[in-house]
């Protein structure tokens, strides 16, 4: 069973319990990451840069992120602070984003897509 889904990509054998976090941390995250890419491209449009451009270079950063996550197996947070210059626009970015409650509103996301499925695997 596990080689038909490693056809569709990584696939992995998981204990039962953990099925409510993998239906947030893979299963729902497409939706996230869209979003992610679709709020960066506005920017980069806001800033003047042609749309279809902006989705393309967003989409490139995302996708180089993931690789350089799975190639190094180095932690996220030590590879976010690799590209952060002292006083370099890339830090003031990540002070936005902890200011505006990135990570916050990522984890309660996360979790209350963790309870639906729960809730909803019991109905």
């Amino acid at each position: 069973m596990l080689n038909i889904f490693r056809c569709f990509g990584e696939a992995e054998v998981i204990a039962e319990p953990m099925i409510h976090p993998v239906v947030g941390v893979s299963g729902s995250s497409p939706a996230y990451v869209f979003m992610f890419i679709e709020a960066m491209a506005d920017a980069a449009v806001l800033g003047g840069m042609p749309r279809a451009q902006a989705y393309k270079f967003a989409a490139q950063a995302v996708m180089g992120s993931a690789k350089m996550v799975l190639e190094t197996g180095e932690h996220p947070g030590a590879l976010k602070d690799m590209v952060c210059s002292p006083g370099g626009t890339t830090i003031e970015a990540v002070r936005v984003l902890e200011e505006k409650g990135f990570r916050a509103a990522v984890i309660e996301a996360m979790t209350k897509c963790m309870e639906k499925s729960e809730k909803l695997s019991k109905s």
